[in-house]
């Protein structure tokens, strides 16, 4: 019995070792991608030909914001209860944001871009139109976030039914008490990412993307956002290989000067713009989709900097609180 036994695991071993284990290639390979998962998933950039975006058209969960109260010390609706809330005092009909929705979406695919939307919104989660929170894409696939504010929270139910649908690579779920937003994650290069650490990105959730990069060989640089700021895609936006468009009064000085020995040359939105305007999206390199509000002073800096411009209207969307770079998530873009 012992003689057989030894004879099984003999051969069981041989076996093994003939059928051997492999680490290689890497998941986020191009043939590992396509011959696995279909295609090759993720951004490793933000300024390559952009394939595929995910984007929602604003519905029924907004009409949540129809009974807000109004509150004149904030000059903002909102019920803190629930936590929805609508900055300044004019509130758009859904049909005026569904319409520059609309717009936007026709404009990338007629720049090439397949546009695919999310399955459902969650009940009452008004701000699931600014798509860009709720996902990151890296190399190989996505990492679903997790949202700060108590109205965003459930948005990443969703979001993770549509990548799972898509057939995308979910590589990692912010858990714990970590807090990530994708409008704080910018690609500056292939191989060096940055996170803005602000009221809605906590070290917990930079450290946790992190760990996601560092498999890829990926460096992520931290910054502090300012005050009660937001996201980073207030103050950074890439344009081309090396070229950004910034705000420099939000973007602390040192990280400005990490651009510059990243060889990132630095077109500073012009102060009678809108502070938004910045929120805007590169569909390939140097080809950007821009609000219509941005200034003649900011357009010639860029027309300069041979940056080609779509203007597009989105100012109804933005009393919401995010722009064209807000409702937009990609998911593939060819390699810078």
């Amino acid at each position: 019995m012992a003689q057989a036994m030894s004879e099984f695991d003999h051969r069981y071993n041989m076996l093994i070792q003939r059928f051997a284990s492999e680490a290689d290639p890497a998941f986020e390979s191009e043939s590992e991608q396509v011959s696995t998962w279909g295609r090759r998933w993720g951004c490793t950039d933000d300024v390559g030909r952009l394939r595929m975006v995910l984007m929602h058209r604003p519905g029924d969960e907004m009409k949540v914001v129809d009974d807000l109260p109004y509150i004149p010390e904030l000059n903002a609706f909102g019920d803190p209860a629930s936590g929805a809330y609508w900055r300044g005092d004019v509130r758009p009909t859904l049909a005026e944001q569904q319409a520059q929705h609309d717009a936007l979406s026709a404009a990338l695919r007629e720049e090439g871009v397949e546009v695919v939307t999310m399955r459902r919104a969650a009940p009452g989660r008004h701000k699931t139109i600014y798509t860009r929170d709720s996902a990151i894409a890296v190399g190989g696939g996505v990492i679903v976030t997790r949202m700060g504010p108590r109205i965003r929270r459930g948005e990443e139910a969703p979001v993770t039914e549509t990548l799972a649908a898509l057939g995308a690579p979910i590589l990692r779920t912010v858990t714990g008490t970590g807090l990530m937003e994708g409008g704080s994650f910018a690609w500056v290069r292939p191989g060096v990412a940055v996170v803005g650490i602000s009221s809605r990105v906590n070290e917990e959730g930079a450290r946790q993307v992190e760990e996601v990069l560092a498999t890829q060989g990926a460096r992520l640089i931290r910054v502090q956002i300012p005050g009660y700021r937001l996201h980073i895609d207030g103050a950074l936006v890439m344009l081309n290989h090396d070229v950004a468009l910034v705000n420099p009064v939000i973007l602390p000085f040192v990280f400005m000067e990490e651009l510059k020995r990243l060889g990132v040359t630095m077109i500073p939105l012009n102060h009678e713009d809108p502070s938004w305007a910045i929120n805007c999206l590169a569909v390939k390199p140097g080809r950007v989709l821009m609000s219509d509000q941005v200034g003649p002073r900011t357009q010639d800096a860029l027309d300069k900097a041979g940056i080609s411009v779509r203007l597009v209207a989105y100012d109804k969307v933005y009393l919401g609180g995010g722009g064209i770079h807000c409702s937009t998530c990609p998911l593939i873009r060819d390699p810078a």
